[in-house]
């Protein structure tokens, strides 16, 4: 069912600061910064030769960013993702395996212009699970 790893999420206080970090003090390749209000977050890309770093701050108070910042003051990493081919199947066979799907179940357009939907962390060791239609 899984794809290749398509990017490692890190959630930020500052998104100008650690853009900045990235290009200066590792000369990394950052997008430019992109707002989600339907996920309540900015984010950037690193581009990496094998797979991306998505660094995220929270749009707004009611964002899931700033939750979880409160709780990880200087940031962290808050979820990876996985590549699927097909969104709706993995669902139903995640779902059908007891898994639990965050949100509505439905699937929402994610900073790529795919479909993505989210995996309870308790569900996955404690890590936050995105799967992203390819």
């Amino acid at each position: 069912m899984l794809g290749r790893v398509n990017h490692v999420a890190i959630a930020v206080p500052d998104l100008a600061s650690a853009t900045t970090s990235y290009r200066t003090t590792l000369g990394a390749t950052v997008t430019e910064p992109q707002a989600l209000p339907e996920h309540g977050v900015t984010v950037v890309f690193v581009t990496l030769p094998n797979t991306k770093v998505e660094l995220l701050e929270p749009l707004g108070d009611a964002s899931p960013i700033a939750a979880f910042l409160a709780k990880n003051p200087s940031g962290g990493m808050h979820h990876i993702c996985y590549e699927v081919e097909d969104i709706i199947a993995a669902r139903d066979t995640l779902k059908a395996s007891g898994a639990r799907v965050l949100g509505d179940g439905e699937p929402k357009i994610g900073a790529h212009g795919k479909p993505v939907l989210f995996l309870h962390p308790k569900d996955f060791q404690g890590t936050l699970i995105e799967l992203e239609q390819v």
